[in-house]
């Protein structure tokens, strides 16, 4: 494929619900372009997008490809994106490189989850977009009643269209194409038709602000409507030239705006990485500012160093394109950059600038694994890192109280899809296993105990005798000693409230940590010879197992700060669910978009499937965040069945 000119190439992001059809349009654009000899399938496994083994194996799409597209001396850069919420995050990055989207609509489903999605996603990023009604072969297909329940959901920039146009366009869209410009607005009001130029002119510029949207329709299974819909989008798709300016920041981490123009210094951003078994790491951006040539060094501001570009490289699906340039705008592809992951930025190094990393949700899904042979627990970690590479939106963390590693990502299907690359690429088998709670212990009463400890053997002996006072506490742990007559000499006290804090990790009920506990020293005694530190320590160790029994001690579980929005209509199921997960609403605020805003507290032991939950209840339109708010005291019933748990391990030890 031959280097193209920033003003012939257009970067298009297809996006919509799961099944919409994005896959198979491409695979007819390929066809009727003579890219391909024969359609591919997706049910067959054999499409150009979705290359990769899981996504054969599945039959969807998981990750993002890129596929252009050679038209009339033009080049369209197609983003093909997932369909599935689990992998938001791979349409997050796509839009990061496309100048404008195509919203796909299967016709018989109408308007899907994903859908509603998609456009929330092209609003957020300011994204000009085209709505392509597919499958119009279904006998249940009807353009007009598609039409207006989409301009009711998403208002009155949507604007039907067919192609090719011309200066006989219905009202709405003149009206449309008026509201761009003054000239052509004041044109309008006289009754003065427009001209082609004009249409186009406004055109572009409507889509651009985003107060067009164009409908359209096809039905690429029949081959139909491939060439109306390429021609339509070399038309009204603006150029990577036309594109707003990018908000950046310099070397001196200044604000800087920079314009896609070729007579630029070189700038680039990596919105995707894929790690290939062969030929190792490739990183694919887009070209923002001047232009890239192969076997040059670039600098990558984040790390501070230097990268040698190698040979440049335009992807089709999984096949590989040599070039020797790119310019602005333009998406390329360059392997075994040693430093660089996505979200960084290339650059020159005469002029450093950096762009916003890129932006994912946060993991609102998380399940504990472990190896399932123990000597991989290192090399687990280290293949979970490589994947993140391609995948920067799920994480990996370490429960330091729990001693368990958690995966956390969108949902269920996106983590099983990591699981399943572990194995297949890197041996790697895990078990799911319980998430454990960080429970905490705590007490509501009071204690006066005594804690001595005596021991002889023959030669120098140990004794240590302390009195404490033990009560509850608005701090982790307070110690204050309240000695008089020296009864314990200064020097042991220090050791006195050291064997304290030692005990405060394994609390007496069921071995948690403890908290909200005050311990006054206020008597003991000593024996001149026998005394040390160590005696000290155990003699409070003693006295504050005994203490805390004593002091009417109950178990705490982490209580969860969540913010859940979703629409009106499922508010009553939602809180209804909430009661079952012992959680309480606190409030509820109306957003702008028409959601609900739901406040609520509840135990973390009540969410680890939330996101599945939630997911269910609203048909995939929920959302929540999610964050530690405080303790609270855990219901008897389920104490009592969590201690005698915590008895039942012990006694196997």
């Amino acid at each position: 494929m031959k280097g193209y000119t920033s003003e012939n190439i257009r970067n298009v992001a297809l996006l919509g619900h799961g099944g919409c059809g994005k896959t198979t349009f491409l695979e007819s654009a390929l066809l009727a372009t003579g890219v391909t000899k024969k359609l591919g399938k997706v049910e067959s496994g054999n499409t150009v997008s979705d290359y990769d083994k899981m996504e054969v194996e599945k039959g969807f799409s998981i990750n993002t490809s890129i596929v252009p597209i050679e038209w009339k001396d033009n080049k369209i850069n197609f983003i093909d994106t997932p369909g599935y919420p689990d992998f938001v995050g791979e349409v997050n990055a796509a839009l990061r490189a496309a100048d404008s989207a195509v919203i796909m609509i299967d016709a018989g489903a109408g308007i899907q989850v994903g859908t509603e999605q998609a456009w929330k996603i092209c609003e957020r990023y300011h994204t000009p977009r085209f709505i392509v009604i597919n499958k119009r072969d279904k006998d249940e297909f009807d353009f007009y009643k598609t039409f207006d329940e989409l301009k009711e959901t998403f208002g009155a920039a949507l604007v039907p269209l067919s192609w090719p146009l011309s200066a006989e366009i219905d009202d709405d869209l003149k009206e449309a194409i008026a509201s761009s410009d003054d000239e052509l607005m004041e044109k309008y009001f006289e009754g003065e038709e427009f001209t082609d130029d004009e249409i186009r002119r406004g055109m572009v510029k409507g889509i651009s602000e985003g107060v067009i949207v164009p409908v359209c329709s096809s039905a690429f299974k029949l081959s139909e409507g491939i060439e109306g819909l390429l021609d339509l989008l070399i038309t009204y798709v603006p150029t990577p030239l036309q594109h707003g300016p990018y908000q950046a920041f310099n070397g001196k981490n200044e604000p800087v705006e920079k314009l896609a123009v070729t007579d630029a210094p070189m700038s680039a951003f990596v919105f995707k990485t894929i790690i290939d078994p062969f030929v190792g790491k490739i990183s694919i951006m887009q070209v923002v500012t001047g232009k890239i040539n192969s076997n040059t060094e670039v600098f990558n501001p984040r790390t501070e160093k230097n990268e040698k570009l190698g040979k440049l490289f335009f992807l089709r699906g999984k096949n590989q394109l040599e070039l020797n340039y790119a310019e602005a705008g333009d998406i390329v592809a360059v392997a075994k950059l040693q430093d660089t992951r996505s979200g960084d930025t290339l650059c020159d190094k005469s002029d450093v600038v950096w762009y916003q990393p890129l932006d994912f949700p946060e993991p609102c899904y998380f399940i504990a694994i472990e190896p399932k042979d123990k000597n991989d627990e290192e090399k687990m970690g280290t293949c979970l890192k490589r994947l993140m590479e391609e995948d920067p939106s799920f994480v990996v963390t370490r429960n330091d109280e729990t001693h368990q590693s958690l995966l956390g990502g969108q949902g269920d299907m996106q983590l099983n899809i990591i699981l399943a690359k572990l194995k297949d690429r890197f041996g790697v088998e895990v078990n799911v296993v319980p998430q454990k709670i960080a429970y905490r212990e705590t007490i509501k009463g009071t204690s006066d105990v005594q804690g001595k400890h005596k021991k002889q053997s023959g030669g120098a002996g140990q004794y240590g005798d302390v009195h404490i006072r033990f009560s509850p506490s608005k701090e982790d742990f307070e110690f204050e000693e309240d000695i008089f007559g020296g009864a314990i000499p200064k020097n042991f006290i220090p050791a006195v409230e050291k064997g304290l804090r030692e005990c405060l990790d394994h609390g007496p009920l069921a071995g948690c940590r403890v908290q909200g506990v005050k311990a006054v020293l206020y008597d003991g005694s000593y024996h001149e010879v026998d005394s040390n530190e160590v005696s000290f320590k155990i003699a409070a160790s003693l006295a504050f197992k005994k203490g805390i029994k004593e002091a009417n001690p109950c178990l705490l579980e982490p209580i969860m700060y969540m913010e859940i929005f979703a629409p009106n209509s499922y508010t009553g199921d939602i809180m209804g669910d909430m009661t079952k997960r012992r959680g309480r609403i606190l409030g509820m605020e109306p957003q702008e978009n028409g959601d609900q805003k739901l406040i609520a507290v509840a135990p973390q032991a009540e969410l680890f499937d939330y996101a599945l939950g939630l997911r269910a209840m609203t048909q995939g339109r929920g959302r929540f965040t999610m964050r530690f708010e405080d303790y609270g005291e855990v219901p008897k019933n389920l104490a009592d069945k969590i201690i005698a748990e915590h008895e039942a391990e012990e006694a196997k030890k």
